[in-house]
């Protein structure tokens, strides 16, 4: 059975084909099985499969990596959104029409932090143009807003 290195491709991105989702214990069964089989007088060079095992190491650390980053930027944002609750918002929606109002809430759909406003409209976070503070007497008119485009 031939084999090939894993980390031979220019790519700086995993190579998600045929072995995308191949596993380090699936590669470790399908490397025990080629060793066990291979013939003694000609055996093959350990270093193409140390190299192949580091090469998956490599991935298997980047895809963690990649997702601890991910689930930290996710939960920054939503703290950051918290602060929100309470504060008058402007920004585009979805359909790219302005919207704005009290936050009320915030949720997370779909990886992406949604604020829910009082008017019945939703705001995805990284689409606000304009956040104000609600004077302290008056539940509608909001103080200097301060813009965080």
């Amino acid at each position: 059975m031939a084999t090939s290195a894993i980390g031979s491709t220019s790519s700086s991105t995993p190579n998600v084909g045929a072995f995308g989702n191949l596993k380090t214990d699936d590669f470790l069964k399908v490397m025990m099985s080629e060793l066990s089989h291979q013939d003694p007088f000609q055996p093959q060079d350990s270093s193409k499969l140390l190299e192949q095992m580091s090469s998956l190491r490599n991935i298997e650390s980047q895809l963690s990596l990649q997702k601890s980053i991910e689930s930290l930027v996710l939960n920054n944002q939503i703290s950051s959104a918290g602060t929100m609750i309470g504060k008058v918002v402007s920004g585009l929606n979805d359909q790219n029409q302005t919207v704005s109002g009290l936050v009320t809430s915030v949720r997370v759909a779909s990886g992406k932090v949604v604020l829910e406003l009082d008017s019945g409209d939703r705001l995805l976070m990284d689409r606000v143009t304009q956040l104000a503070k609600m004077e302290p007497n008056s539940a509608s008119a909001p103080l200097a807003a301060n813009t965080a485009a």
